[in-house]
């Protein structure tokens, strides 16, 4: 695509499951803040923040039309990243609201420390519950009652999607659970299975979704019933007095301020704009590209025996082991042939080291910045190296 051709000849980059390349379109628009109107959002009369003001009000609309939420239900809060997100949130809840924390044993470290610090601070018992091969979950088998369940909807080691993340959250809802989902891996490449979904939470990353470095919450207003106002600051308040204060979140047109206490990364958020228009508009050709790209390459990977993927399916993130060889040193033997990927255990240790016990992995993830020489060249280094 026209808007990665910035690209080096011959460079390949594979880790888009930590952080997507950005399309043209975004860096110009984050440029363009800090050339035309670099300001303060919502604190300033002048013209420059004016216009600051319209784009990030407009980024907020378009998150909600993205994942196909109601304004009336959900409000979009901005922060640092999925894991900040999460902690966020579970930092606040009412411990006296909940009977239980649970998470499941696939997650990224976001979910899987934050519910562990939860259960620490409010004494609540954590359970950790089996995902599927496919990556569903036997909702019959647990008891969601009074439960705060912090799952992801896809890995970021396999891509493997909570198949059945529709009748999980009604498990849960009917429990008089609160779900708060990790969507960190599915927004770029799989945000249908998340889009029009009844969470009571969604975070995840802008920088994984073609976007700048940003965190993203969008949560139902019901939620905040269930919080204390544990991290507050500027940028949230209508008026303080001595010994207390006014929250602007108590009007639904400034609630998503419950999030956001101090300055926010304006222009950051401005990019996360540009990047959701981009991929609304992007074209089924390139989807379909990418399909082929992720395909062409697990299968290539699945013919060696000396090859042992995590994956049992194609998908853009794929993971894997070679016979005999050490997965780091591997991973800089591509580099010298300037592909770019990860290796180790991609921040899921407990799955992916004390569960399945594989040494260090290396993890190809691809995106629509990849050509299909791309594929070429990898096919033909990892054919010798294997």
């Amino acid at each position: 695509m026209n808007e990665f051709d910035y690209l080096g000849e011959g460079e390949v980059y594979l880790d888009s499951a930590c952080q997507s390349l950005r399309p043209k379109c975004v860096i110009d628009a984050i440029n363009q803040y800090y050339t035309e109107h670099n300001s303060c959002g919502e604190r300033v009369k002048y013209k420059w923040g004016v216009e600051t003001d319209e784009k990030v009000e407009e980024a907020r609309e378009l998150v909600l039309k993205y994942l196909d939420m109601k304004p009336k239900k959900y409000t979009v809060s901005f922060t640092l990243n999925t894991t900040y997100g999460i902690n966020l949130i579970l930092s606040q809840l009412k411990a006296d609201a909940f009977k239980k924390v649970m998470t499941s044993e696939i997650e990224h470290n976001s979910p899987f420390l934050s519910t562990m610090a939860f259960s620490e601070r409010t004494g609540l018992p954590r359970e950790v519950m089996k995902r599927n091969e496919d990556g569903s979950i036997e909702a019959s088998a647990y008891d969601f009652s009074d439960a705060v369940v912090v799952i992801n909807c896809a890995s970021n080691f396999d891509g493997r999607k909570l198949l059945n993340i529709k009748e999980v959250v009604k498990a849960i809802h009917k429990a008089g659970g609160i779900i708060i989902i990790d969507a960190a891996q599915a927004m770029a490449h799989s945000s249908e299975i998340v889009r029009g979904i009844e969470a009571d939470a969604i975070c995840f990353s802008a920088h994984k979704l073609y976007a700048p470095s940003l965190g993203v919450i969008v949560w139902r207003d019901e939620l905040m019933g269930k919080m204390t106002n544990g991290f507050v600051g500027g940028g949230m308040v209508d008026d303080v007095e001595k010994d207390s204060y006014l929250l602007s979140a108590e009007s639904k047109e400034h609630r998503y301020t419950r999030f956001e206490a101090g300055l926010q990364a304006w222009g950051e958020i401005v990019g996360l704009g540009a990047a959701l228009k981009w991929l609304m508009k992007v074209p089924k050709a390139e989807w379909k590209k990418l399909e082929n790209n992720y395909t062409e390459l697990y299968e290539f990977l699945a013919s060696s025996s000396k090859v042992h993927l995590v994956n049992r399916e194609p998908n853009a993130t794929m993971s894997f082991y070679v016979d005999g060889l050490d997965s780091h040193m591997l991973g800089n033997a591509l580099s010298r042939e300037n592909i770019m990927a990860r290796t180790g255990y991609f921040c899921a240790h407990y799955y992916l080291d004390h569960v399945c016990k594989y040494p260090p992995l290396v993890r190809f993830s691809l995106g629509l910045h990849n050509r299909p020489e791309d594929i070429e060249k990898v096919k033909k280094v990892m054919g010798k190296i294997i």
